[in-house]
Parts: C-alpha cells; structure tokens; sequence
C-alpha cells in the first residue's frame, strides 16, 4: 500500500511540476519575441514574405493560442490574410493521452488566388523548386539510395505507424467568420468570388452525431451570376474516419444573375446521406430538391464506387407547369399554337440494375393530356442505351410556334422571290448529322403511340423500332394507320465512313389522299386510295448532297379516284369540238374527273423524278402521260394525252364520229408547283395540230370509202336493171341476191 501510495504520490508530483512549469513558461515566454524568427523562416523556406502585424496570445486554462494581423505575400502581390486564429486545447484531455480542442476561431480569411496569362496560378510559386525536381536534374549516379537499398526497412514503419490506435481527435467547438477567397483567371477573364463565408459547428465528437450551419456568397464575372446560400445539418464522423453521415439537412440558396434574366430564384434542399468509404457503399434518403416551382424527390442507393457501381431507388418529378417555371427562372417563354401546354409536366422511375448497368423500371412521363409509360436501360460499359416506350395520345401541332401575323403576306409583299441559286448561296450549308457522335451510338429504341397529330395529319397505332452499332443506324420498322390506310418504311443509314449512304424503303396501302392532302397541305386535287412502293438509296451529309445523289423507284396506284379540281373531260371535249367543228355549251361541266386504276412509276434521278408510263381508265377515254418533275426548281413540265375510246359527254358537239375515235387529245401541266397546282394543266393547243392531222386522216379515209360505196352502189343499179328487163321476175331475184354477195352487200 505504501509502495502504491508513494506512486500516486509521484504522479501527482510530476503533474504538478508540469503545470508549473507550463505555467512559467508562458509567464516568462512571450511569443512575440519570435515573430522575427518565424518570419525569416517561413521567408527561407518558402517564396512567402510572412508580415505578423498583431499580438501573439497564449492562454493556460484552455491551453492555447491566439494569432492576430498575420499576412502572407507573394512577389509584394497580397496572398493570404487572416485577422485572427484561435485554437485552445483542454490541458487535461492532455494529460489523458486524449486531446480535444475546446474551441478553434478562424475569423477574416481572405485568400487571392491569381492565374496568369499563360495559365500559372500564382500558389503554385509558394515553393521553391521541389527536390523532386532538383534531382531530375542531378545524375542518377549522384543520387541518394532508395529506403530500401539504405537498409531501412519501410514495411516495418509502415506496419508500426498503422498499428497505433486511432486518435480520438474531438473538437468542442468550431467558428469560421468572415472567410473569402477571390479567383482571377487572367487568361480568360474570369473573376469568381466566395465571400461571408461563415461555419459554425459545436459538440464536435468524432463517433457521434453534431450540428453544423453554413452560410456563404458565390459569383462570378462571366456571366455575372450569384448564390446566397445557407445550410443546416447533422454530422457523424467515425473515428477511422471512413464513414460519413449527414442527417436533417436543410438548405436554402437564392440564385441571381444573367442566367436568370436578372431575378432571383429561390432553391431547397432536404434530406439526408451517407456514405462508407471502406465499404463503398452511399444513400440518399429522403432528398427533396426544390426550384422554383419543381419539386424533385429521390431514395437512392449505391453500392461500389468503381467503374460498375449498382443503383437502386426512386426518381420523381412532381406535376408542375414549365411556362411557369421558365418565367421564374427568368428565361424567354416557349411561344406555343395552343397557349395550354406546357402546364402539366411530370416523372416517375424506379432506378435498379445490374453493377455497371442502369435500369429504370415503371418509367412515366406526363406531358399534359399524354401519358408515355414503359422502361430504358443504361450500360455504363459503352454507353449503350435501350428504351420502350408507349404513349396514348400526343399532338405535335399544339407544341409548334404559332404562325407569324404577317406569314400570309410575305409572299405577296416580296419585291421578287429568290430562286433556289439564291437561297443556297445566301447561307452556308452545314453538315446534317454528327457523324463521330453517330459511330459511338449503341441504341435500341422501341416507341409506340396510340395517335399522332402532326402537321394536321392524324396517325393511329404508329410505332417505331430503331437500333444503331458501330455506325449502322436502323428503322427496322416505322409503321401507323392514317386514312383508311396505313404504312410500313425501313431505312438504314450506314455512317461508318465520311460520306454516309442512305436507303429507304416505304409501303403505303389504300390511303385516302384526298383528306390526306387537304389537312396535310389544304389541297384538294386527288381523291382515291393510294397505294405507294418506295425504292430509294443515296449519299451524303448535307441536304444537296443527298437530293443530288438520290436514285430509285416510286410506283403509285390509285384503284378508283378522282381530280377534284380539274375537268380533264372538258379538256377532252374542247378538241372534240374543234374536230366537229362545234361549239361547246359553257355550263353543267362540273369541276372534277372520277377514273378508274390510275398507275405509274416515277424514275428518281437526283433532283429530276420522271415518268414514262402513267395510265388511267376515265369515262370514254384512257389518260396516258409522261413527263418529269424538277425538285430543285419546283417545276413540272408533263404531257398527257387523253385517248378517245367511246362516248364521253352528252353534249352534241363533244359527239364521237369515226373521225375522232382513237385519236389523242393533248393536255399539258408547266409551271412552279410551289404556286397553284391547280392552275398547272390546261389543254395543250400546240400538240392538237397533230391531232387534227390524225382526224382529217381518218376523215379522209372514211371519205374515200364513201365514194366507193357510192360507186359500188350505182353500178349494182346499172346491172341489176339491166338484168330485171331481160329475165322474168324469178330470176331477177335470184340474180340481185347473187351480186349482193358479189359487191359485198
């Protein structure tokens, strides 16, 4: 007992000899009479001019120390300026091999980080010349042995640093005030602030949990953007420190500047995380991430932080209105046909997967009266992306700008419209697709959509099926019904070199064009079914490029149709006239010519689509036509001729004699299409000269067989009067029989 006494005796004796002398040595040391000292060192191992303008403070009770007015320069250019620094730590947290600092004061920081015109940041000359580099330039001969070759055994001072327990390192206390740190890129102009910056965190205890606020300013120059922001949260930190908590989060943050058309926008964030470093595992719990009006919620669950890290959570986008939302942000509105949409904006997911792969499953997108559901997959490996997706109804027309007050009069307000060598001189043609982006593309796209509005056309059942790899872009299908008929295309688009090649294929089936036409174009000439086979490849990046280089087949047939705007029987009935040499009556014609299998095939040859073979069935004639179709110029120039086969009006002077049967009646359609179509064909009376040669021909030969007729007849007459006087009447008879026969009567 007394040997443990004495002990105790000892300990006690030897801390009090500590704290006394602790105790003289702060009363007799003053640090200010080192500030030289520290000055010139710092100054001569570093290219810092270190000024100490305040008083250096010591306190015992917590032991301590207080820095007042320390300044750094560099090359007489401001660095580092701080106003005062306090950090005290409790004496017996000391004496119990467990130190824990009461209280650390960080006030009147203020930092110049400067990047020069070259792109050097100034802190990168705080050091001289590093030793690594000073050894680069000495011989290999000259330098010192490794760690290993010196016999010094690094694996066991590895092994013996790492052995100590952790340090129970516990702050009570931490205050950060009046902190900022200005950025200057002098290269290119670039100034970013981060000013009043203050953090204040207490009861810091490494293992449990402990508050934490922060408040602080950010901007920028270029463009000139702002955040005040502020933030409150809890804080675990374990003592390996690998593992991190942050619970109870609420920050606020008000975004200003150019970006936001100079308003302000207020943001929240909530929520909570965590992550574990050794375990390379994160959450995000409960985040609510609000913008203006946007509300976005998220769990989410990650496990490895390599290249294949795995996902698991949800994703939501409440309702909200992005006219809204755009207005709040300070940007340009969205200037829409229907002002209604827009409104009603919204998304839901499920994210889960594979390591390395991104799933998102019972994926929903709202976008006002449409619903899209279905899912998408993201692999990480490459990139590749797969998505389904189904929609009910969508109509584009409601998304498009709305026409422009004055488009109406555009046209006839022009001086004189520029011709197609104009408009393509005028701007400089781009490439039409980024074919480097388009040869990383993996895709696998399924869409389908119950109805589709575009252009005032109205499709049911599309769907789409598009894949792309190694620079090979396919639509496998593009399929939907539209007027009482429907359509299937393919193509293919191969970008695997600089100049990509095209193909596409196309099968329309009975699609009635009259309603097609009139909502697609408000033109309203054709009436039928029709029935179309496309054929096409070409070559290029650019949209001359691929008119010039088209080549392929276009057939169309339409069973049983109708020119709603042109009259090709009065046409026909015109010549007709003129060849009876009649005058037509000028009313009852109608405006329209129903036919029957109207069929042809259109040759693509770059900008010019011809036609040798167009044929239809109408009443009393057979249309037949060719002719070609310049796309560059919007011309046509067409021949059709209108064959008369039978009875084609009632009208007397549009009768068919044996002069004019079988004989052709031109029409002729010249001229810009981009105007009025209608106007285009009219009745050609430069060709019709040959058609009066062909009816005076025929004319002539039923004249030359009237007069043998005549002949025949008379000399019938002549014998048979001669006979009738010399035989009796019974064998006159059988007589006038005989040469009946024999004149061919």
């Amino acid at each position: 007992m007394k040997t443990v006494r004495y002990l105790a005796l000892a300990v006690i004796g030897l801390i009090v000899l500590a704290l006394a002398a602790i105790a003289v040595a702060i009363a007799v040391i003053d640090p200010n009479d080192y500030k030289p000292q520290i000055e010139k060192a710092v100054e001569d191992t570093t290219n810092l001019d270190l000024i100490l303008e305040g008083e250096i403070g010591w306190s015992f009770i917590p032991l301590g120390l207080e820095l007042n007015g320390v300044e750094a320069t560099l090359e007489n250019d401001p660095l580092v300026r701080l106003e005062r620094l306090i950090a005290q730590v409790d004496f017996w947290s000391l004496i119990t091999l467990s130190p824990q600092v009461n209280t650390f004061v960080l006030d009147g920081l203020n930092a110049h980080l400067v990047v020069d015109q070259q792109g050097n940041g100034n802190w990168t000359r705080i050091m001289p010349q590093s030793d690594e580099a000073v050894a680069d330039s000495v011989p290999s001969t000259e330098r010192p042995a490794p760690a290993a070759e010196a016999g010094i055994d690094t694996e066991t001072e590895t092994e013996t640093a790492d052995a100590g327990a952790p340090l129970n390192f516990n702050v009570e206390s931490v205050q950060v005030t009046n902190a900022s740190v200005l950025y200057n890129d002098k290269s290119s102009g670039q100034s970013v602030t981060l000013e009043n910056v203050s953090l204040s965190a207490s009861e810091i205890t490494l293992g449990k949990g402990f508050p934490m606020e922060m408040a602080f300013r950010f901007a920028t120059s270029q463009p000139e953007f702002a955040v005040d922001g502020s933030l409150r949260a809890d804080l675990d930190v374990n003592q390996a420190l690998n593992r991190f908590a942050m619970a109870n989060l609420n920050s606020r943050f008000a975004l200003s500047g150019e970006p936001f058309g100079n308003k302000t926008v207020q943001a929240v964030i909530k929520g909570g995380a965590v992550a574990d470093l050794e375990n390379e595992t994160a959450a995000v719990n409960d985040l609510t991430v609000t913008l203006a009006n946007l509300e976005l919620t998220s769990n989410l669950n990650v496990t490895g932080f390599g290249d294949t890290p795995e996902l698991s959570g949800n994703l939501n986008i409440a309702r909200f209105s992005l006219k809204k939302l755009l207005e709040a942000l300070g940007q340009p509105a969205i200037e829409t046909t229907d002002p209604d949409v827009l409104k009603a904006l919204a998304l839901s997911m499920n994210v889960n997967g594979p390591a390395g792969q991104v799933n998102l499953d019972n994926l929903s997108i709202t976008v006002d009266d449409t619903t899209f559901a279905g899912n998408a997959r993201y692999t990480l490996a490459n990139s590749a992306i797969a998505l389904d997706l189904q929609g009910d109804t969508f109509n584009v027309d409601r998304y498009l700008p709305p026409a422009a007050e004055d488009e109406a009069q555009t046209g006839d307000n022009a001086s004189s419209p520029s011709t197609p060598t104009e408009t393509a001189t005028s701007t400089e043609e781009g490439d039409l697709l980024p074919l480097d982006t388009l040869r990383t593309l993996a895709l696998d796209i399924k869409l389908g959509l119950g109805e589709l509005v575009a252009s005032n056309l109205t499709i049911n059942d599309l769907k789409a099926v598009m894949t792309a790899n190694n620079g090979v872009l396919k639509v496998n299908e593009l399929s939907g019904k539209l007027y009482e008929g429907g359509f299937n295309a393919n193509a293919t688009l191969d970008a695997r070199t600089d100049n990509p090649t095209w193909s596409i294929g196309s099968r329309v089936n009975n699609v009635q064009t009259l309603p097609l036409l009139t909502d697609l174009a408000e033109v309203d000439l054709l009436a039928g079914g029709a029935n179309l086979n496309i054929d096409l490849k070409t070559a290029g990046n650019r949209i001359s490029a691929l008119r010039n280089n088209a080549k392929g087949d276009i057939g169309f047939n339409l069973a049983e149709g109708e020119f709603t705007r042109m009259n090709l029987t009065r046409m026909a009935c015109q010549g007709v006239a003129l060849a009876n040499q009649d005058t037509l009556a000028t009313t009852g014609w109608g405006t329209s010519t129903p036919f029957n299998d109207m069929r042809g095939t259109l040759k693509v040859d770059g900008n010019t689509l011809t036609n040798t073979d167009l044929v239809a069935a109408l009443a009393g004639m057979k249309l037949e036509g060719n002719g070609t179709v310049d796309l560059a110029a919007s011309a046509l120039d067409y021949e059709a001729g209108l064959r008369i086969i039978g009875e084609i009006h009632r009208d007397e002077a549009c009768r068919v004699t044996e002069y004019v049967e079988n004989v052709v009646i031109p029409v002729e359609c010249r001229g810009d299409f981009a105007e009025d179509p209608a106007g285009l064909c009219s009745f050609d009376g430069s060709r019709f000269r040959d058609t009066l040669k062909t009816i005076a021909a025929n004319a002539a030969r039923a004249k030359a067989q009237e007069e043998v007729e005549r002949a025949r007849g008379r000399a019938e007459e002549r014998v048979t009067e001669e006979l009738e006087r010399r035989l009796d009447s019974e064998e006159a008879e059988q007589v006038k029989d005989a040469l009946k026969g024999l004149f061919g009567r």
